[in-house]
């Protein structure tokens, strides 16, 4: 069996909350969650109205996207709430998105500033708190798990919820990647300015090299908490990691 198997369709940023919640938006900024069966279907992917161009899928079935514009969606389409729109705006302005949970939810800005949601978005005039450091994308897992990169390309684990005296809120780990996706502790994955591929070993103490190359080219990449992996390579094409199964 290939390591990755070709989904029909064509995306340019992919997200991978679970094996069931996958989501991604084209070059147009259209919408799309994945129906579930890429097994003869000609096309497995569901519109959504709407428009982004990054988007996050958590394993909880939370799914939250920016725009163009750095606006912020939470995705309401799931609630049958009479005359609502399937997204509600949030107040801030993001340019990267992730979502692990509901509870764990971050983002970060044009500058490079990191946000994480404060889970308060009915009336709260700054639904976001700012987390000293400085990110060009972010990844957080449904464990609570979170890592980012920046705009040099240097790798960092979240380490501001550890009461460490006299620790940084993050800790850089070797290796350099420009996308990052977390779906745990254990499953974190990167795609570096090459196009290559890479998982998380899961050492980070005393390894010279904690990235596992997996074969594959990709622009974005997206992981879950069940080991679910799926990325996007510059010409719009969609894998699905199958890599972990055995065949």
């Amino acid at each position: 069996m290939p390591e990755w198997i070709k989904i029909s369709g064509g995306l340019t940023a992919i997200t991978a909350g679970s094996r069931t919640n996958v989501w991604g938006v084209n070059s147009n900024g259209n919408i799309y969650r994945f129906s579930g069966n890429d097994a003869g279907d000609p096309s497995p992917w569901v519109p959504i109205p709407g428009s982004l161009s990054d988007i996050g899928a958590g394993a909880d079935g939370t799914v939250w996207g920016v725009n163009s514009g750095g606006n912020i969606y939470r995705y309401a389409g799931d609630q049958n709430i009479q005359g609502s729109s399937r997204w509600v705006q949030i107040r801030g302005s993001l340019t990267r998105i992730a979502a692990g949970s509901r509870t764990n939810v971050w983002g970060v800005n044009s500058n490079g500033n990191i946000y994480k949601f404060s889970g308060n978005d009915a009336g709260d005039p700054s639904a976001w708190v700012p987390i000293p450091g400085s990110l060009s994308d972010i990844g957080a897992g449904a464990d609570g798990t979170v890592w980012g990169v920046n705009s040099g390309g240097n790798i960092y684990r979240y380490a501001g919820d550890q009461n460490i005296q006299g620790s940084s809120r993050w800790v850089h780990i070797r290796g350099n990647l420009t996308r990052i996706a977390v779906g745990s502790r254990t499953n974190v994955w990167g795609v570096n300015s090459n196009g290559n591929i890479y998982k998380f070993s899961g050492n980070d103490a005393g390894d010279p090299s904690p990235w596992v190359q997996i074969p594959g080219e990709a622009v974005d990449i997206g992981a879950a908490s069940d080991g679910t992996v799926w990325h996007v390579n510059s010409a719009g094409d969609i894998y699905r990691y199958a890599g972990d199964q055995p065949g």
